[in-house]
């Protein structure tokens, strides 16, 4: 058996030649100098050499380690070169499956299934905030320990909604990572319950008529750029979310009709949705059409045109009027419709629902709730700015003739 003397005092030679241990191990002395330890077994009655690494990193003890794990997997029927060649391609396969790579490919696979452009973003800000964490690491071997540093990273901003949102993004790029065979599991699982519940936080609104019409003709008055004072008077009378309204383009409005149309993909839901047009809305989107008609969008960036406007323009509007984010929020223009149409008494609460645009949540019910009441929508969103246009002018409502329902059912 050789000693760690005889290793370290050969010397090359001309030709390469081996210094013999025991069973089957032996130390080949390359005339570079460098010296290789190799295994020499039978495997299906064939004579096989492995490669075990070079002296001095593989020490002669490790060697010895590495040979009987070797004879090991013969013994089990294993070929330990076979063996070694499949491990060096696992280890290469998962260098090129990091937790980056695999999520990237995943954020491709949610464009392709038509997520919205801005969810697409929200999800690629938090994606960026794991990967100075995990991105580097092959998917396959991430530990639970690891994922949750990345939420706690989060939740040690005070962002727990952005914390709970991240666990869900995590888990939802692990399923995919199990689903095409780079992992065996969703190591977000089960980190449910490992950070702090985000409180629920209702966006702010103004639902007191008096306080209603005080806004509005703080609107009215406004003199911001002009495409935000329109978005700011729309807002009210629309029900959209501030998403929906900020990205409307102008193909989505028949003027005939009196109907404006939002197809699946820019709704929050992912179903489409039809606006009645009321009087007091034609009139305002008329007045708009003049000013950004020749731009996609009906409310173009400042600066920008090509874009649509900013997510904050409408909530920068109401800041500049004095309201706080305590009061009033882009957002909020819905909750203020919402309460008060419920507390008028005379709309069906499904049709005001469906107006917001809201699903059921109880799947049952869901399925046979499949009627959209368009008649009553209709009736309902002239009312609306009707009672709005009594609430800034104190009874002066505009008069005009607006589509019947069955023109636009």
């Amino acid at each position: 058996m050789l000693t760690y003397i005889q290793i370290n005092a050969a010397k090359p030679r001309d030709k390469e030649y081996a210094l013999s241990d025991s069973q089957g191990l032996y130390l080949t002395v390359r005339p570079n100098g460098s010296k290789l330890w190799r295994f020499k077994y039978r495997f299906l009655d064939k004579q096989k050499t492995l490669h075990l690494g070079g002296w001095p990193t593989i020490s002669l003890a490790d060697a010895r380690v590495r040979r009987d794990d070797a004879k090991k997997l013969v013994a089990n029927g294993i070929d330990p070169a076979l063996e070694k060649k499949r491990s060096r391609i696992a280890a290469k396969y998962a260098a090129a499956n990091t937790f980056q790579a695999v999520a990237e490919e995943w954020l491709v696979k949610c464009e392709r299934d038509g997520l919205a452009k801005v969810t697409i973003e929200k999800i690629a800000w938090l994606l960026a905030k794991a990967y100075p964490v995990i991105g580097s690491i092959p998917i396959a071997q991430i530990t639970p320990h690891e994922a949750l540093a990345v939420l706690r990273k989060v939740e040690a901003t005070g962002a727990y909604e952005s914390a709970r949102r991240m666990r869900s993004v995590l888990s939802r790029v692990f399923r995919y990572g199990v689903a095409t065979v780079r992992c065996d599991k969703d190591v977000a699982a089960d980190l449910r319950g490992a950070i702090a519940a985000p409180k629920v936080k209702h966006f702010a609104a103004i639902t007191r008529p008096s306080e209603v019409g005080k806004l509005l003709r703080a609107i009215d008055g406004y003199s911001g750029h002009k495409v935000t004072v329109m978005a700011m008077r729309l807002s009210p009378h629309v029900l959209l979310r501030p998403g929906e309204l900020r990205q409307a383009e102008w193909t989505d409005i028949d003027w005939e009709e009196a109907v404006w149309f939002i197809p699946a993909d820019r709704m929050k839901m992912r179903r489409p949705h039809r606006v009645p047009l009321s009087r007091q809305v034609i009139a305002m989107l008329k007045e708009l059409h003049e000013h950004t008609h020749w731009w996609k969008y009906l409310f173009p960036c400042l600066g920008k045109p090509r874009k649509a406007m900013s997510e904050n323009a409408v909530n920068q509007g109401l800041r500049k009027l004095g309201y706080t984010t305590n009061e009033m929020t882009a957002h909020g223009f819905r909750a203020m419709a919402a309460t008060l149409l419920n507390e008028m008494g005379q709309w069906n609460p499904d049709a005001i629902e469906r107006q917001l645009a809201h699903v059921d949540t109880n799947q049952v019910r869901r399925a046979y709730a499949r009627g959209e009441y368009w008649d009553e929508r209709v009736v309902m969103m002239q009312h609306w700015s009707d009672y709005l246009d009594i609430l800034r002018d104190g009874g002066k409502v505009l008069q005009g003739n607006f589509p019947s329902a069955s023109r636009v059912g």
